[in-house]
């Protein structure tokens, strides 16, 4: 993604700086590919930089923040990567400068026909010099309403849907393979038609039957231990059914209050 990203903005005329001090020869040569001119090291990179934009996986969000830091950075830091609102927050505060942006990825790495978007939440100033760095690409850069942290929850909110569909198909099929009826799930599988995400009407049907459907995921992981795969998402989903038996059968439940009931209550 980084280097993808680095491209776009070396392509619309920006001059895209990076640190090869210990990264691979594979990483190297995208950045080359990509257009992205190698530095010294990180000072080297923070020194020229008037924007450092971090892109890597998020258990090292912290780290790279701290190390931009330890630079005396300060310019416009756009930490872009799949982290909490919290953990976004901790990595503004490290900077004395203030000069922070949250970003959300969302979409493949660019360019890809369904396209690449860059969220962005903080100081309206900043997010437009960003957003104009970005103008004409193949990122469309949109801005969040609200400080850092705004912009972490969207990818959160999506992430958690978007990346535990993939670990829920492929235990399903898993399941299927080893009780010999996987053909007959693909059959049913390319008969949904319904992506429960983008309609959110569909929900208050979901809470109204979800006293049917926590034994229902309570059988589906006894199965799925029978055969040593992970059953913990299946018995996290009875959980999440088990908070609406009060809404047992209530087709008319506002969806509001469908959301809301799934909030823990403080006693």
């Amino acid at each position: 993604m980084g280097a993808a990203v680095g491209r776009q903005l070396s392509e619309a005329g920006s001059r895209i700086l990076w640190c090869p001090v210990g990264r691979t020869a594979a990483t190297a040569e995208r950045a080359a590919e990509a257009g992205l001119e190698p530095v010294g090291d990180l000072a080297d990179l923070a020194a020229f930089s008037d924007v450092l934009i971090s892109l890597c996986p998020p258990a090292a969000a912290v780290e790279v923040a701290k190390a931009a830091v330890e630079t005396g950075f300060d310019g416009i830091f756009v930490e872009a990567n799949a982290v909490s609102p919290a953990r976004i927050r901790h990595i503004a505060g490290l900077f004395t400068s203030g000069r922070v942006l949250d970003g959300c990825v969302i979409g493949p790495p660019p360019p890809k026909k369904s396209g690449t978007r860059l969220y962005l939440s903080g100081a309206s100033r900043e997010i437009d010099e960003i957003a104009g760095l970005f103008a004409g690409t193949a990122v469309e850069a949109f801005t969040i309403e609200g400080d850092v942290g705004q912009a972490s929850a969207l990818k959160m909110a999506y992430a958690s849907y978007n990346k535990a569909v993939g670990a829920l198909a492929a235990v399903s099929h898993a399941l299927a393979d080893a009780y010999g009826v996987g053909d007959h799930l693909l059959t049913e599988a390319r008969r949904l038609a319904r992506d429960q995400l983008s309609d959110p009407g569909y929900l208050p049907s979901v809470a109204a039957r979800a006293w049917r459907w926590a034994p229902e995921m309570e059988e589906a992981a006894a199965a799925m231990a029978e055969v040593s795969l992970p059953n913990e998402l299946a018995m996290g989903a009875a959980a999440v059914f088990e908070r609406w038996n009060p809404d047992r059968d209530n087709f008319e439940i506002a969806l509001p209050d469908v959301l809301d009931h799934l909030r823990t209550k403080d006693e």
